[in-house]
């Protein structure tokens, strides 16, 4: 058996600014379920439903176009929002302009949801990036940076 280590460039795991994302976006998404679980919606769906709540009023909203604001793969999307459609929170209808396409809308009740559901998320938010030091502080915006420039990729 071998008496060498992992042979990584780093000399902690600490350093590791991928295993640091990793271990945060496990304890983020841990506090979004808890601050959703009250909802009935886990963090994708709210995702969902929030996008669609925001785009939906500019007018009717493909499922593509959803899922392109939202960042989630296109079969997801479709099994999430069938599943928010079986909660009457979003109806899906025919797209007045493309006849290939369903025109996706909130709900009263589920416009209602989220904007409940928001005040949790963002609740949880400010929360867990306290440690940040104050919301709109250097180092909160800087942060907010970083993360835009990785989200860009």
């Amino acid at each position: 058996m071998s008496q060498e280590g992992l042979q990584t460039r780093f000399a902690s795991a600490e350093d590791s600014p991928g295993l640091l994302l990793w271990q945060v976006t496990n304890r983020w998404q841990a506090a979004q379920r808890a601050a959703l679980r009250p909802y009935g919606l886990t963090h994708v769906q709210f995702v969902l439903l929030a996008a669609l709540t925001h785009l939906g009023a500019a007018g009717p909203v493909t499922q593509k176009a959803l899922a392109d604001r939202a960042a989630t793969d296109p079969m997801m999307t479709s099994q999430v929002l069938r599943a928010l459609e079986g909660q009457g929170l979003v109806a899906r209808l025919p797209h007045p302009h493309d006849k290939r396409a369903r025109a996706l809308e909130v709900t009263v009740e589920g416009r209602a949801l989220a904007n409940r559901a928001v005040m949790a998320v963002e609740g949880c938010d400010a929360e867990f990036f306290a440690a940040l030091g104050e919301q709109g502080g250097e180092a909160s915006r800087e942060f907010t940076r970083a993360l835009r420039l990785l989200a860009a990729r």
